[in-house]
């Protein structure tokens, strides 16, 4: 799995990078395994509620198996397959008793690699198990927070988190953004790192690939005229003018913290930076 990058036909197209797909096997989705998506464009009663959303290219929602249903049924992978609704790639897995599923593919996992989620499943990637029984040092991903709930965290393009040792009820594991916090051992994670980590470098190379995407243009509040915004006004180019950043709505922003005290940060053993 690689970039590729395109000619310069035109301007916009001159730094513009993407995937090359190559990893891809299959065009379509499953048709038992798709959905709608109630896109609201960041509206509600017609009114902006969320600002920057609206448009997007039209497209069907494919049900991944986060939680892993199919508990200590084998099943073998048919097809690596394109999400446009998250980064990473998603695997089609056949199981044995014959029902479908989508799972986050892993990187390594090839067509015809039997997975299985269990218990005390084997440490092989794609596999899922109780983090109990997954070996300290392993990596892993789609990782439950609450038992039984499904895969919360560590589920974006290239992502993986450390299983770093086990004691007692919990075990200790450092997520992507290098927090380490302690983690109920009864709960549910896949193994192995998830695909296409080269995400990150993709470039758009142009405002129409964001509108695709659904997302609209950003103004700076000082752009602004001073009704809009507490940036807004002046003659010519000014500063801010105030001592601290401030939301439309008269806010601090701009590293401002706004992480609200939670039951679970007790549990958090290192913050990430």
């Amino acid at each position: 799995m690689a970039l590729k990058r395109y000619k310069p036909n035109a301007a916009a197209r001159r730094k513009i990078t993407g995937p090359d797909f190559k990893e891809i096997t299959k065009k379509h989705p499953e048709k038992n395994l798709i959905g709608k998506i109630s896109c609201s464009s960041g509206r509600a009663h017609g009114r902006i509620s969320m600002r920057r959303k609206g448009g997007g290219v039209k497209n069907r929602y494919r049900i991944i198996d986060f939680k892993g249903q199919k508990l200590n049924i084998e099943g073998r992978v048919k097809s690596i397959e394109y999400d446009p609704n998250r980064s990473a790639r998603i695997a089609l897995v056949y199981y044995i008793d014959g029902s479908k599923n989508y799972i986050l593919a892993p990187q390594g996992l090839k067509i015809d690699d039997k997975v299985i989620c269990a218990e005390d499943a084997p440490g092989k990637t794609g596999n899922r198990a109780k983090l109990k029984n997954i070996s300290a040092g392993s990596v892993i991903h789609n990782i439950e927070i609450h038992p039984g709930k499904g895969g919360q965290i560590v589920r974006a393009a290239g992502n993986s988190a450390s299983l770093l040792s086990k004691e007692g009820k919990y075990v200790t594991i450092q997520l992507p953004s290098k927090e380490v916090r302690k983690v109920l051992s009864e709960c549910y994670a896949s193994i192995g790192a998830l695909t296409f980590p080269e995400n990150s470098l993709v470039k758009l190379g142009k405002a129409g690939r964001k509108r695709w995407l659904g997302m609209r243009p950003k103004v700076r509040g000082i752009a602004m005229a001073p009704n809009a915004h507490p940036h807004g006004g002046g003659e010519g180019k000014s500063s801010i003018g105030m001592s601290s950043p401030k939301s439309p709505w008269g806010k601090p922003t701009l590293g401002k913290k706004t992480r609200k005290p939670k039951p679970s940060d007790k549990l958090i053993i290192k913050r990430r930076k």
